[in-house]
């Protein structure tokens, strides 16, 4: 399985989204703003595979959170949104801004695994 890292302000959805992770076998690393960011996907043993970034965050938000992974030498992971802006608008700004994908919130917990899962290439 993966390691994966989420960026998630919000207590009872990191919670949520790092149960629901766990339960099918992946290492999660909650992380309640992207002050840690840069370092743990550098330090991370075994290195994430993927980043679930908040996109409203206090402080740095997740499109600068973005720059700041675009500007690592190594980039092994995929970076996706993870947001309630739900309008078509907001998944192509996303996408322009260089995320991999986006999951929009609340999440479904019946598809969310297999949403994951797919952006892991499985």
């Amino acid at each position: 399985m993966a390691t994966i890292v989420i960026v998630e302000d919000q207590p009872d959805n990191l919670k949520l989204l790092s149960t629901l992770l766990t339960i099918k076998g992946h290492q999660v690393v909650g992380l309640p703003n992207g002050d840690r960011l840069a370092e743990i996907v550098q330090t991370q043993q075994p290195a994430p595979q993927l980043i679930l970034l908040d996109i409203q965050l206090p402080g740095r938000d997740g499109y600068e959170l973005l720059e700041e992974l675009k500007r690592l030498p190594e980039r092994s992971w995929k970076v996706v949104a993870l947001t309630a802006h739900a309008l078509p608008e907001d998944r192509a700004r996303a996408s322009a801004a260089g995320f991999d994908g986006y999951i929009t919130k609340p999440i479904d917990v019946r598809t969310f695994p297999a949403e994951v899962a797919r952006y892991l290439g499985g």
